[in-house]
């Protein structure tokens, strides 16, 4: 990232002041001469973020048997299948787990019942699961999306991305952005051509354009 980049999130991490709570830093962009109600120009990206979150995040893995055993030590919450029927009969309880976690990865053979029974409820948010096998470790998978953000614009032309915290600091974070820019142009039909601006601002603090 170039000096102007970097003076753009320093001014933006000044521009907030301090709160009792960790303020994440996130991007607002805003794309043009695109359609998006056509779904393969949408952007729905997960981007492993060099220097992490900054922030604790909750992941809940569906699954039995010895998969469930190995998830209990590296997940926030573990759900056996005789418990999707029982969220599925509990809209709060359905709600509440779809909120309170940020990802979610499922044992393959549950996948059918997960979407026909919980869809609704985490399809919307972008919360369906990662498939894996009976067998899998899920450990390095939860590692890894623990770092991890989505960038998702679904028909919205501008939409944000969290990519940090504040107190992480300048370099962090603009390692941490350019990450996630390269991925979003990769990933545009015309690439920066595409790209109307882009801002960067902490939770409660004021936009600072960024290009």
């Amino acid at each position: 990232m170039d000096q102007q980049g970097l003076a753009a999130i320093e001014k933006a991490i000044q521009g907030s002041r301090e709160r009792k709570f960790k303020e994440s830093v996130e991007l607002a962009i805003n794309l043009k001469d695109i359609d998006l109600k056509i779904p393969k120009n949408r952007i729905e990206e997960e981007i492993l973020l060099p220097n992490g979150r900054g922030k604790e995040i909750k992941i809940g893995v569906f699954g039995s048997g010895e998969l469930a055993v190995k998830a209990k030590k590296a997940a926030d919450t573990v759900i056996q299948p005789e418990q999707i029927e029982e969220f599925a009969d509990d809209k709060r309880a359905a709600r509440k787990l779809a909120n309170n976690h940020t990802f979610f990865i499922a044992e393959a053979p549950l996948m059918p019942t997960i979407g026909k029974r919980l869809g609704v409820f985490l399809g919307p948010r972008g919360k369906m699961p990662k498939p894996v096998p009976p067998s899998a470790d899920p450990a390095p998978m939860i590692k890894n999306l623990r770092n991890t953000v989505k960038m998702r614009s679904k028909e919205n032309k501008t939409f944000h991305t969290m990519v940090g915290t504040k107190d992480m600091g300048v370099e962090k974070l603009a390692q941490n952005i350019d990450a996630v820019l390269n991925r979003l142009v990769s990933k545009l039909e015309r690439g920066d051509m595409n790209i109307a601006s882009i801002y960067v601002k902490t939770t409660m603090g004021p936009p600072v354009r960024l290009r």
